[in-house]
């Protein structure tokens, strides 16, 4: 059976963005590979966090990937961390993979430039220029077939396939080289408040997204704000981004195409269409929240499921690990 991966940061803010762009995408590959799946922490710790917090936030991406559909019996769930070999093998990539192609990296760019006070003035991590490289190690680490990713992250994936190929060429085949799959529909959700941005969860204001755990009167009032273009139809057009993006989230939560929901909203205004809207995603949302706060109230449960999904990645990245040392002549 093919391999599938993904991963996602701990956070206390995920998005209906990380939903329908990283988390359901998995769940509907489950169905087709074998799956790996985990809370990537050291990627997490890039930027500055608060110990505490983010053990909160790593069980409740947990939580999140249980509620949304991830069935451990046939995914391999768990936490970065856990399995060692993914900084081992990021360090002997590191060895492999070149200056030029990470200052390219447009992520870096990005999130350095947003960086603020101290960080901003020559105080940007390490880690955060070599976020790429561990990125790598997490997909050819398994012999990953399959990456589903959002737009904004295919970048890095083209950047695992490189380093595979190099490595390969000068190693010998050791690693599986890894597709990219993007999304149709959900793999890049816009923000609210600014349809030329991606939906971030570090977006500097929380008008921005829709959080997976906002209340319904506090998505309801998101939507009512949430910016449109200068026409007044309802009609999916790329040239107007900003209705185009509502339209995609309302195709995306009440299962409609795109095209039925410009026969439902003829002759109808921007008013009835996000009150409609917002009241989609409250009935979408409802359930998943619940869902997840059951799972938080049980700690002891989720730890236990990460452990045991880290106990079986760990047999197969030890493998994997002992074949790569072999080849770059440190093994025995």
């Amino acid at each position: 059976m093919k391999r599938a991966l993904s991963a996602i940061q701990p956070t206390n803010i995920l998005h209906i963005g990380n939903l329908f762009g990283a988390l359901l995408p998995m769940v509907e590959a489950q169905k087709e590979f074998e799956t790996f799946l985990f809370v990537v922490d050291y990627h997490a710790i890039t930027v500055t966090q608060e110990p505490e917090k983010l053990h909160e936030n790593i069980l409740f991406a947990t939580a999140a990937y249980l509620a949304a559909g991830v069935d451990t019996k046939r995914t391999h769930l768990f936490q970065q961390s856990m399995v060692s070999e993914h900084t081992e093998l990021a360090w002997i990539l590191s060895c492999v993979a070149h200056m030029g192609e990470l200052e390219r990296m447009t992520q870096f760019k990005e999130k350095a430039n947003k960086a603020d006070g101290a960080e901003k003035h020559g105080g940007v991590s390490v880690g955060l220029f070599t976020y790429p490289i561990l990125m790598a190690a997490d997909i050819l680490l398994y012999d990953t077939d399959v990456v589903p990713v959002g737009e904004d992250q295919k970048q890095h994936v083209e950047l695992a396939r490189d380093i595979a190929e190099r490595f390969n060429k000068r190693f010998g085949k050791t690693f599986t080289v890894p597709e990219p799959r993007i999304q149709k529909m959900g793999g890049r959700i816009m923000a609210l408040d600014d349809s030329n941005k991606k939906m971030s969860k570090s977006a500097e204001s929380p008008k921005n997204y829709i959080s997976l755990m906002d209340e319904p009167n506090v998505i309801r009032k998101k939507i009512m704000s949430a910016v449109t273009d200068s026409g007044s139809t309802i009609e999916f057009d790329v040239k107007r981004p900003a209705i185009a993006n509502l339209m995609t989230i309302m195709s995306l939560v009440s299962k409609q195409s795109v095209q039925a929901i410009e026969n439902d909203y003829q002759g109808k205004g921007y008013g009835d269409f996000k009150k409609d809207l917002a009241e989609l995603i409250v009935l979408y949302l409802t359930p998943l929240q619940a869902e997840i706060n059951g799972l938080l109230t049980n700690r002891d449960e989720l730890i236990k499921i990460l452990e045991l999904g880290a106990d079986e990645a760990r047999l197969i990245a030890q493998a994997k690990m002992q074949i790569i040392r072999e080849r770059i002549g440190v093994g025995h």
